[in-house]
């Protein structure tokens, strides 16, 4: 499979890529400055450059071309404004998913967060980033023509991976690793029985391949 991951550069997306690589698919990510393509050839990845917050959808899409999946793991980050909430969690996602629909990608896996809601309340950056990501999924939820599923981990750790997972539609709060979104991210978008669905993930005792099974067409 050829694989394109939006926020290429970032933690998790460079998990995906080394898993991607080492099962033979095809990992490309997308990142925004040229000085980050050095790290993902070495997770064994291609590195693609452009700017979510700038491009447009026939740029984006012109990448997306002939890819079987598409994942949007790209954020803002830890010190950004609730601006580039707006841009980067919800706008560049929206245009993410506009351009893998407009690519011909039907699967399209989101990297949420644990209480997105567009109708979040507060006056906090983390309250702007939820109402951004809840806005995002909300928009990919309504793309008839992409075969969406939305991941929402909870509190993300850089502990060691177990394997071990609870992957539900609603789990309740809990910590999970980086290395285990990761791992769930590269079994979801190589299993489109579980689109259509919005799932939450923290530790647990199911391993991974498991637990996608146990969710996929419910």
């Amino acid at each position: 499979m050829r694989i394109v991951i939006a926020g290429g550069h970032g933690q998790i997306a460079l998990r995906l890529e080394r898993l991607l690589a080492a099962r033979g698919d095809e990992a490309v990510g997308i990142v925004r400055k040229a000085g980050q393509d050095a790290d993902l050839r070495a997770a064994g990845a291609e590195a693609v450059l452009c700017d979510l917050e700038s491009a447009s959808v026939d740029e984006v899409a012109g990448h997306l071309e002939g890819a079987d999946a598409a994942v949007f793991a790209a954020g803002a980050g830890p010190g950004s404004g609730a601006d580039r909430k707006n841009t980067v969690d919800r706008d560049a996602a929206v245009l993410f998913a506009n351009a893998a629909e407009r690519a011909g990608v039907r699967r399209y896996v989101v990297v949420s967060s644990m209480g997105a809601d567009p109708a979040h309340q507060g006056d906090d950056i983390f309250d702007a980033y939820l109402r951004a990501k809840g806005e995002a999924d909300a928009y990919v939820r309504g793309r008839s023509a992409l075969d969406w599923t939305i991941l929402r981990p909870g509190m993300l750790t850089d502990d060691a991976g177990t394997g071990l997972v609870r992957l539900e539609a609603s789990t309740g709060r809990g910590p999970i690793p980086r290395d285990d979104v990761a791992a769930v991210l590269a079994e979801l978008v190589d299993s489109s029985a579980t689109a259509g669905l919005t799932l939450e993930l923290i530790s647990g005792s199911t391993p991974v391949s498991v637990a996608v099974k146990s969710v996929a067409g419910n």
